[in-house]
């Protein structure tokens, strides 16, 4: 069953890390959302291991803001970064290379 709320969806990322794909990284991913399902949440992932906290972090290696909507749609494999990052709707800020990173990190979010 996908997550049908920001929350849900980020509380279920710790179990949907690839642990191989996160072997070796370091990061710290903000997640800035607007809308009617907005919030902040930071994602660290750290030696294999995924932690999931509300608020802002300090100083994340990545941001990425935009809508609780189009968040959900895109962790869910229903919407392109490419595309919504190019028509305006996903701003990023900081290291590019670990946004499309993602991807590879949970690759079974949605299902």
């Amino acid at each position: 069953m996908n997550p049908a709320t920001p929350k849900e969806l980020f509380e279920s990322l710790p179990s949907k890390l690839d642990k191989d794909a996160a072997d070796d990284l370091d990061a710290v991913y903000q997640f800035d959302l607007t809308g009617a399902q907005g919030g902040r949440y930071q994602v660290l992932v750290k030696n294999g291991v995924c932690t999931v906290k509300e608020g802002a972090h300090a100083d994340p290696h990545v941001t990425l803001s935009l809508d609780g909507d189009d968040c959900i749609r895109l962790l869910n494999g229903q919407l392109s970064g490419f595309s919504i990052a190019m028509s305006g709707r996903l701003q990023i800020t900081g290291d590019i290379s670990l946004a499309i990173q993602l991807k590879s990190l949970f690759p079974t979010v949605g299902r």
